[in-house]
């Protein structure tokens, strides 16, 4: 491939996975196949991509961190979640686009770019200032429209609720004003949900595309199929993520301890910290879960796979998420999953390689979730068949190898069409 490509992501960094972690492998992969990349992120991540991008390190370009940024920052913490991330997630947006604007124009002006690609932000709403540049864009692949299923709205206050509605209506109106995206070249989506999410529908070119994808060299089995079961005596699931309220760890706890009166051995590793530790610490100190509960905290993605390789079963019960990359490392790993039926990973899992057991309704979620694992927990078998049939859908359908082939295809059909 002979265009350069720029891409443009404020947040770009290995450590805590999700969206942006997407930016990254994408330098980095277009990068290992000779193809002229560059990246503009913020400092905040210089010291990480300084260890993991390390022989391309000259090709990134970051942008400062103001008395702007820091201001935004602080303030934003005093709102609740997601008043802090709509609002003043955007005004660091807007405050990181005034300053990345200056780096593309002068990559422009060296010659340096031929296609910009925005990855993230994935949300579809979001608005893009990165237009009028010269060069063709490319924004996403986005990932997004969700909403939480009936009978958990106490996750979000009514306040918050109302103004995420408003928000949503004046984004649209935002994107129209600040035209990034309607004059993108590409539109990049993940799902059906997320095309029907983007702020018009009369875009002339809108793509399918997975958001999240599989480095093999790092979440693959040793040996091709190997048996699943790694103990007679314990049944071990493992869940990876961040502890927020709407992961529903609460609620997989409860399932274990369903599970355990029933008199199967089960426990269950959390790779992962956040708001909610103390809470599960907590609830995993009563009698009936003593000692099945291991707390890892954030690790790096090797030393999460060392672990779920000794795992028997993913657990991620979610119930407001968009993507799920954690599924599909679990599946590459050979692992079964079980996960909702809501959002990004009811776009992964099917009855071949996990469950999806539906949140609603809610008061007994648990007892669903307790019936699922109940079954992999007494079936080597299906868990064996299932952990095949999982790692081989991640092989055909989520490689990054073969995300990155298709990303590559999406540059060149634009180089095409412009000339």
């Amino acid at each position: 491939m002979k265009q350069k490509i720029l891409i443009v992501a404020p947040n770009a960094s290995s450590r805590f996975g999700g969206e942006a972690f997407l930016p990254l492998k994408y330098f980095q992969l277009l990068r290992q196949r000779g193809c002229s990349a560059k990246l503009i992120t913020h400092i905040r991540n210089q010291k990480d991509l300084e260890e993991t991008l390390k022989p391309f390190f000259d090709d990134i370009f970051f942008i400062e961190d103001t008395a702007y940024h820091k201001a935004i920052w602080r303030i934003g913490k005093r709102f609740p979640k997601r008043i802090e991330q709509v609002v003043f997630g955007t005004l660091l947006q807007v405050v990181n686009d005034v300053f990345q604007a200056r780096i593309i124009r002068q990559l422009i002006a060296q010659k340096e770019v031929d296609i910009i690609h925005q990855p993230t932000p994935v949300s579809p709403l979001a608005v893009s200032t990165i237009y009028g540049f010269g060069v063709p864009v490319v924004i996403g692949p986005m990932n997004g429209g969700m909403t939480y299923p009936h009978g958990y709205e106490d996750h979000e206050s009514a306040a918050s609720r109302m103004f995420v509605r408003l928000a949503r209506i004046f984004a649209k109106g935002l994107n129209r004003a600040i035209p990034g995206k309607r004059r993108a070249d590409v539109l990049l989506v993940a799902n059906e949900r997320t095309r029907r999410a983007l702020p018009f529908q009369d875009h002339p070119n809108v793509i399918s595309i997975v958001e999240n994808g599989v480095d093999l060299s790092t979440w693959e089995k040793p040996s091709l199929y190997p048996s699943i079961g790694n103990s007679d005596t314990e049944f071990r699931l493992a869940f990876m993520g961040r502890l927020v309220d709407w992961k529903a760890v609460d609620i997989t706890l409860d399932a274990i301890t369903q599970v355990k009166k029933s008199g199967i051995q089960v426990s269950l590793d959390i790779l992962g910290d956040g708001p909610e530790r103390k809470n599960l610490e907590k609830l995993s100190s009563t009698p009936a879960l003593a000692g099945t509960i291991r707390f890892h905290g954030f690790l790096p993605q090797t030393e999460c796979s060392k672990i779920l390789l000794t795992a028997d079963a993913l657990i991620l019960n979610s119930v407001f998420e968009c993507g799920g990359a954690v599924v599909l490392e679990a599946m590459s790993l050979g692992l079964p999953v079980i996960g909702p039926d809501w959002g990004g990973p009811a776009d992964y899992i099917d009855a071949s390689c996990g469950f999806l057991v539906s949140p609603v309704p809610r008061a007994d979620f648990a007892q669903r979730l307790a019936d699922a694992i109940t079954i992999l927990a007494t079936d080597p078998d299906l868990r064996r068949r299932m952990g095949q049939s999982g790692a081989q859908k991640v092989r055909d359908q989520y490689d990054w190898e073969k995300k990155i082939d298709r990303i590559i295809q999406v540059y060149e059909d634009i180089s095409i069409e412009k000339n």
